[in-house]
């Protein structure tokens, strides 16, 4: 306590440090809601002051925990006021009887997706069966499967749900539906708040006791206004001092952003090696982004690719034949490729829904029907699908897309083209292959690399297009194809521990980044 502070170093002080200071003695414990009671501050206030006067020694901190949340999302205001999937579905078939899988979608207001999810569930439990014409049958109608998380909906109306208020059922009940990424696809979004409290350090002390010897109370003026010279409310006041010394800001040169000429230095290794560019619109619609990809209407493999839906207009005109009708019988029975397809009707009306791009395989789909044989194709596409930003999840993103079509090509090629992704364009060191399911490839593979700092994670997936993708294209050649994260790849080039470093407004940070590079 026999430390001395400077006059200096006082007036160096914000008012809202000044305030916290001399507001709590060594004993208190605070955090910014204590502030806010205390001090008449906004939480912005408070926890600016909280961050300067921590980073300089002033606070430290006393305790810490992480409360967890559950806030109810757009989809579950709608789902309290119109039901759950489930229980539409059951008073569906309450009403009307057993009915196929298409008529129950309709008689329920769902899409098909859904339907698909909910019977997955309910069938396990007994509550649905499937009879022998394919018609769902409610089996008890006296169930209420859904009866917890009704409960929980009407109570996340007016405040969030806390966990630690939460009995062990209704944690299990909200478990299947609460989700931190995307969490517009579910009724409730997981919400982790972490509160800190503080207690004034040894420094802290000192400084308090400074400020109260030069009688500093944090009302002092920063700024002479107008308004102050008209009504001579100056007059009086005591005024913060101003900087005049303070540097002047420099002067510096462009230079180009080190994540634009890493995306030109894999576009430059790509077409060293024959690869020819595609691109296309970042409006697609259902059928280009999945349909074309032998993914199902119904099916909840869907519920991966959370997209972004256009208001206007919702629909594209029409879809290109020969490729919708050979598309459609792909999924209805197989078509002529070999297979037996989905066994389902495929809606020709919301193939036609306009989307955002949310992989960039689409691209790959779209240049089937013009690609030469042998061919090799790539381009670098923004994707857009919600997500919780993180430091490896962004919800707008670029992906390198790319296919390779031949009679001879196979998979040991493929993993020839994912260690070369890896080692020289993301310059990773350790590489592991590992088996992943997609609908339009089989086999299917996902590769992932190790970061020094954040540890193993995918770089992309990949495979060889199933015949349902490629002959209603026209091709029947084997085609290699891989989707992968170029921002991944970018985070090992440029030596970064965040994705979100790479679209930094900070320009000071993006020059050292340059630098650094």
């Amino acid at each position: 306590m026999a430390l001395m502070v400077s006059e200096a170093t006082l007036k160096s002080l914000h008012p809202l440090e000044v305030k916290t200071l001399l507001h709590y003695d060594g004993e208190a414990v605070f955090d910014a809601h204590c502030m806010q009671a205390d001090l008449g501050l906004v939480l912005g206030q408070c926890n600016q002051a909280l961050s300067w006067l921590e980073s300089k020694g002033y606070l430290q901190e006393s305790d810490r925990r992480t409360d967890v949340f559950y806030e109810r999302t757009d989809l579950g205001a709608r789902y309290t006021e119109q039901g759950t999937p489930v229980e539409r579905m059951i008073r569906a078939l309450q009403e009307r009887g057993p009915m196929a899988m298409p008529d129950l979608a309709d008689a329920a207001g769902l899409e098909k997706k859904d339907v698909g999810s909910a019977f997955g569930q309910l069938s396990r439990t007994g509550v649905l069966a499937m009879d022998e014409e394919k018609n769902v049958v409610l089996q008890d109608g006296e169930a209420e499967p859904d009866r917890v998380v009704r409960l929980l909906l009407d109570r996340s109306s007016e405040s969030a749900l806390a966990e630690a208020e939460m009995s062990a059922e209704e944690k299990s009940a909200i478990a299947g539906h609460a989700k931190k990424r995307g969490a517009s696809a579910a009724m409730f979004k997981i919400v982790e708040r972490e509160n800190v409290r503080y207690r004034l350090s040894d420094s802290g002390l000192v400084v308090r006791t400074a400020l109260q010897k030069a009688g500093l109370t944090g009302d002092e003026i920063g700024q002479l206004t107008p308004e102050m010279l008209r009504d001579g409310s100056w007059r009086g006041k005591t005024f913060r001092e101003y900087g005049v010394n303070a540097p002047t800001s420099r002067l510096l040169p462009g230079r180009r952003n080190p994540y634009a000429e890493y995306l030109d230095t894999v576009k430059d290794k790509l077409v060293s090696l024959g690869f020819e560019e595609f691109d296309g619109p970042l409006v697609e619609t259902e059928f280009w982004n999945s349909d074309a990809l032998f993914m199902p209407q119904f099916h909840s493999a869907r519920d991966i690719h959370d997209v972004y839906y256009v208001k206007n207009p919702t629909h594209a005109r029409k879809i290109e034949e020969p490729y919708l009708s050979r598309v459609a019988a792909a999924h209805e029975d197989g078509g002529d490729t070999g297979s037996r397809g989905w066994g389902y009707g495929f809606d020709r009306d919301f193939t036609r829904r306009l989307i955002l791009r949310s992989q960039g395989t689409v691209m790959s789909a779209k240049t089937l029907p013009r690609a030469k044989v042998p061919g090799k194709y790539f381009g670098i596409l923004r994707c857009f699908r919600y997500d919780q930003v993180d430091a490896t999840h962004l919800s707008d993103f670029y992906q390198t897309e790319g296919i390779v079509l031949g009679k001879d090509v196979n998979l040991r090629n493929l993993l020839g083209l994912l260690k070369m992704f890896a080692e020289e364009l993301a310059g990773a060191t350790e590489v592991r292959y590992v088996p992943g399911y997609f609908p339009f490839t089989e086999p299917s593979v996902e590769v992932h690399i190790k970061h020094p700092r954040l540890g193993w994670f995918e770089l992309g997936g990949s495979g060889i297009f199933r015949p349902e993708v490629t002959r209603p294209m026209g091709i029947d050649v084997p085609v290699l194809a891989w989707g992968l994260g170029i921002d991944r790849m970018a985070l090992m080039h440029l030596g970064l521990n965040d994705l979100r470093e790479l679209f930094s407004s900070d320009i000071e940070h993006v020059r050292l980044r340059r630098r650094a590079g």
